[in-house]
């Protein structure tokens, strides 16, 4: 049974209503009409008070936050800006500029009860920003103008790594590699994002799933919302690479560097990036984990990694800096110890991780098996 979600369908779809006097009809002014997917019936324009996804004390207490911060109002990387549109306030994170005052973004959204598996919700690490805009559909880019105050405005601002984990959401996405995850609508947790970041999110959609109604309502506000995208000077193939087909270090310095050249201070935050996330994924206690972790559905049985590389750890090395600095390089270990102490592990860019592990301190050895 599909449990009910909040605020529900035509309250939603209500809020996207619009005067038609937004289109230029003379003489109608005060008519109201619904704007939605043609195959959805009609809905009346909600009590905005029926759409309170928070408390009005905590909703205060953000929004004065946000006001306290009062971002500048430039535009940038990882921004959360509000821009107003035909009399809506619509939410939208920032990717990159795509050219001149054109920008490309993920639009993005108040109700976490709707979150699929590649929208990611906002933590509290990532306040202070717009609780209206707290889920971000890294399904839903679209390209838009910049624009100056009042139309537009910064609500918010994502870290460098916080934005990588969602770029890395949008490519799973654009990969129609949905997580191995049972539906259902309602729930959120945390889940690994591209092998390196944890993110909170809903789960996959399923069969008559009513997620498919509510993405439909979004696609449209962003087909509204954006401007066509210009053409790529340097086109390239549109064929989508599997995410396993890039190894690991590719997919991190394209995450944080959006297509840029990557400096060196970057790389480095990169390593700490996936070091920390490895060790937030780490399941505390099987009691609390099904709770705020999401369980992967079983899958057939995969055939045994082969081992790639030979570690052999410096003399007082303790397993969490082995575990840490493993991660790190994308390895995992597949045996070992032996008698001389080396570990055997697999990797997905052997290259690659062979050099960090060469030059870290704590590796007393590394090569072929």
């Amino acid at each position: 049974m599909t449990p009910e979600l909040w605020p529900p369908l035509n309250l939603i779809r209500g809020m996207f209503a619009r005067d038609a006097s937004d289109d230029g009809a003379p003489g109608h002014g005060d008519t109201c009409v619904a704007w939605r997917p043609s195959r959805a019936a009609a809905a009346p324009r909600p009590n905005l008070e029926s759409l309170l996804l928070l408390p009005l004390t905590e909703l205060a207490r953000r929004r004065e936050a946000v006001a306290r911060r009062a971002f500048a109002a430039h535009w940038a990387p990882g921004r959360l800006v509000g821009v107003t549109h035909e009399g809506r306030l619509f939410g939208v994170l920032l990717d990159r500029r795509v050219q001149g005052a054109l920008w490309r973004g993920w639009m993005a959204a108040g109700e976490a009860d709707w979150a699929g598996a590649f929208d990611v919700l906002l933590e509290p690490g990532d306040e202070p920003f717009e609780p209206m805009f707290g889920m971000v559909q890294a399904w839903n880019l679209l390209t838009l103008e910049e624009a100056p105050p009042p139309r537009a405005r910064v609500l918010g601002e994502l870290s460098a790594t916080r934005l990588a984990a969602v770029r890395a959401v949008h490519d799973e996405w654009a990969a129609q590699q949905a997580p191995a995850i049972a539906p259902e609508p309602g729930r959120i947790a945390l889940r690994n994002a591209g092998g390196a970041f944890s993110v909170l999110s809903g789960t996959p959609l399923g069969e008559a799933d009513p997620r498919t109604d509510y993405q439909d309502l979004y696609r449209e506000a962003a087909a509204r919302l954006a401007v066509p995208a210009p053409a790529d000077p340097a086109p390239r193939s549109q064929a989508v690479v599997p995410l396993h087909h890039e190894g690991w270090w590719t997919r991190t310095r394209r995450w944080f560097a959006a297509d840029a050249l990557v400096r060196p201070a970057l790389a480095v935050l990169a390593l700490v990036v996936v070091v920390q996330n490895a060790a937030l994924l780490r399941v505390p206690d099987a009691g609390d984990a099904d709770d705020v972790q999401f369980r992967s559905v079983p899958t057939d049985p995969a055939e045994p990694l082969s081992a790639d590389l030979v570690v052999q750890w410096k003399k007082g090395i303790g397993l969490d800096e082995a575990n840490a600095l493993l991660a790190a390089t994308g390895a995992v270990v597949v045996g070992g110890p032996d008698a001389q102490g080396r570990w055997r592990v697999h990797l997905v860019d052997v290259a690659q991780g062979q050099a960090l592990l060469a030059a870290s301190p704590l590796v007393e050895s590394v090569g072929a098996p």
